[in-house]
């Protein structure tokens, strides 16, 4: 378990004070020594130290564009699951990562020329995007949601990669005083809490768990950051709640805490992010962003589909149609695609059969064959896709929007 910071975040000003100022702003780092001032500039873990400065400063101003860089920078996940899964989609989508030295922290993209790939800490990704050393990235949501604290230069290009899926919780203890705690309005009409005594909450989501408890009315509240082990706090008597990522929720029922009703504060997957400025400004970004949005799309879509082909007798294209769509499991992305299959018979070419072709969901295979089959269906094939391209994606058109283009 890490040890907990040694200060406390005070969530009461943050609530009562009438200052028009940002939110990020009013959250005072108040020492939990209040007598040693030495307590108050302490070392403290990497990890923890930067949960903290995120919490308590304001968003990082976005510095103007290098005039002495014009190749593009992607940041990428360096360690862990979300690094893995992220270089697998890439690679899936047919841009491979290619890192020389497994040491270093730069790399590329040969299908992409004139991109830079950046290995870095999600959290500093956000950053980097922010003070505009990196153009792109692809981070959590819920990451996002808690370094860029709003920052307008911020945009995210693809909000659901379909991987790193979790959502920001708060959770309590199942017994003693919040037995019969249920809901979140439960939790908020507690006599327990006042100015004297707060709902002591430990988090590494202090920004965001801040504003959401604003949001919901809550008055007396004082944060504890903190970083690892969380379920660890209540139980030891230093906190009265916890706001943390829950994936299945497992960890959260061994340690005896439970979610309550309203208390998801966001759900969280891995995005495609970038900054305004770049796409606006540096010559490149707009149009990688293009292609690797497309290539994304197109990816994710075939995900989970698969094209069904079969023969089947029939006197028209039109009449097999009609026997094709009579079944709710044939229709496709648009409706299925029928050709004629030509044989030599009695000397003459003849149709006799058509060739059916539609994309089905994968779970739906099994069910798709039998429709077939009882609607004279034979010499069924199965193919795996890899990308669907359709239209102009609304992502795109949603993002020049955004740019004012």
């Amino acid at each position: 378990m890490s040890a907990m910071m040694g200060a406390r975040l005070d969530l009461a000003p943050f609530l009562l004070s009438p200052s028009p100022s940002p939110p990020s702003s009013a959250l005072r780092l108040r020492p939990s020594t209040p007598s040693s001032a030495a307590a108050r500039t302490r070392s403290v873990a990497p990890r923890a130290a930067a949960a903290a400065t995120a919490v308590s400063a304001k968003p990082a101003a976005a510095a103007p564009l290098s005039a002495d860089r014009s190749v593009v920078r992607l940041g990428l996940p360096s360690k862990g699951r979300m690094a893995e899964l992220t270089l697998s989609l890439l690679k899936s989508c047919q841009l491979s990562v290619r890192q020389l030295n497994p040491r270093q922290y730069t790399a590329d993209i040969p299908q992409v020329p004139n991109l830079e790939v950046w290995f870095q800490r999600p959290t500093d990704i956000v950053r980097k995007l922010c003070s505009g050393d990196l153009d792109l990235g692809i981070v959590g949501y819920d990451i996002i949601s808690e370094y860029a604290q709003g920052n307008d230069d911020l945009v995210i290009i693809h909000d659901a990669l379909d991987f790193g899926h979790c959502r920001l919780s708060l959770a309590v203890p199942k017994e003693g005083i919040f037995d019969s705690i249920d809901t979140l309005e439960d939790l908020l009409n507690m006599p327990q809490w006042t100015e004297e005594r707060p709902m002591r909450v430990v988090t590494g989501f202090g920004y965001v768990g801040a504003k959401f408890l604003k949001e919901k009315g809550f008055k007396h509240v004082s944060f504890l950051a903190g970083d690892g082990a969380l379920e660890s706090y209540p139980a030891m008597g230093m906190a009265d709640a916890i706001v943390d990522l829950v994936s299945s929720g497992t960890t959260l029922r061994e340690n005896n805490l439970k979610e309550i009703e309203g208390g998801v504060i966001l759900e969280s997957q891995a995005t495609l992010v970038a900054s305004k400025k770049s796409l606006n400004r540096r010559e490149g970004v707009l149009e990688i962003s293009h292609e690797m949005l497309e290539r994304l799309e197109a990816h994710l879509t075939a995900s989970g589909k698969i094209m069904v082909t079969a023969n089947m007798r029939g006197n028209s294209a039109e009449e097999v149609a009609e026997r094709v769509l009579s079944q709710t499991s044939l229709c496709g992305l648009q409706g299925p695609t029928i050709s004629p299959v030509y044989c030599t018979l009695d000397g003459n070419v003849a149709v006799d059969y058509y060739a059916i072709n539609v994309v089905v969901p994968q779970k739906s295979l099994y069910k798709s064959i039998q429709q077939l089959r009882s609607i004279g269906g034979s010499g069924v094939l199965v193919s795996k896709l890899t990308y669907i391209f359709d239209e102009e994606t609304p992502r795109w058109r949603k993002l020049l929007s955004e740019l004012g283009m």
